[in-house]
């Protein structure tokens, strides 16, 4: 990892991806972070005071993004926390992580129960009961962090959480200990993957996706677009199976009038 910006006495650290859980995830997207990666970054550190962090992620893996939420608590150095554009789900955990909060007025917070997703596999009632159970303790941890830099008490914040809120600056400097400062060019969080997890994804956002894939149509294929690419062709997939399924059930039956016959 090249620590961008470092002097005598500060470096930078960028969130300007999706949070990924796994070191080789992070290979795959050069904006993802690991927790692998902060701790490469944080190893490479020697008696730096202080830390500045930029965010503009839409979020990704719970315990990723809380482990790295807990190395940066524990790194000695000042950090200060500034939101660029978007700080969404597990990214507004990190952003905690600051002794200073810096956002602009029109820069956007998002705050939401955490969820699982399934990919080619089947659950039954036992392991949904389990995966509740585990999604309910993410929640209790995140509640906990959010906590530490609240400004108004635990159910209003919680209720929040249930409801999935996004937050303009100054909405989120009303509930956590932020710096608020005047509105500038926000940074467009057009490539994050998790935006299909949400539910009330203000439509500037889903804009700023469309329009930097108008500008940049030679990029590399975002975890969005192989996710359209890969429910396309399974649900191509699923159509092929269902023919045959039927194909053989006809072939069947007309076996058994053929041997009735």
């Amino acid at each position: 990892m090249t620590i961008k910006n470092q002097t005598d006495s500060s470096a930078d650290l960028f969130f300007y991806g999706d949070i990924v859980s796994e070191t080789w995830q992070s290979e795959w997207y050069e904006d993802d972070m690991a927790p692998g990666d902060v701790k490469e970054f944080l190893d490479q550190l020697d008696g730096t005071e202080n830390i500045n962090i930029h965010i503009n992620s839409g979020g990704g893996s719970v315990f990723g993004g809380i482990a790295i939420y807990n190395m940066l608590r524990r790194n000695n150095a000042h950090k200060t926390v500034y939101v660029d554009g978007l700080a969404a789900s597990i990214a507004s955990v990190i952003m905690m992580a600051g002794d200073e909060i810096v956002m602009p007025k029109n820069a956007t917070v998002m705050i939401h129960k955490p969820s699982a997703s399934y990919f080619f596999t089947t659950k039954n009632a036992d392991d949904l009961r389990k995966d509740a159970e585990s999604l309910d303790t993410c929640q209790e941890a995140i509640m906990q962090t959010y906590m530490t830099k609240a400004k108004v008490d635990k159910e209003e914040i919680e209720q929040k959480v249930n409801d999935e809120t996004w937050l303009t600056g100054e909405e989120a400097a009303e509930l956590f200990d932020i710096k608020v400062e005047e509105a500038n060019d926000a940074v467009a969080c057009a490539g994050s993957s998790m935006f299909f997890c949400y539910k009330n994804v203000p439509t500037s956002l889903t804009a700023q996706g469309k329009n930097a894939k108008k500008k940049d149509e030679q990029r590399p294929l975002s975890r969005q677009d192989i996710k359209e690419i890969f429910n396309e062709s399974f649900s191509e997939y699923q159509a092929r199976e269902k023919e045959k399924k039927e194909l053989l059930e006809s072939l069947n039956k007309y076996g058994e009038r053929k041997q009735n016959g």
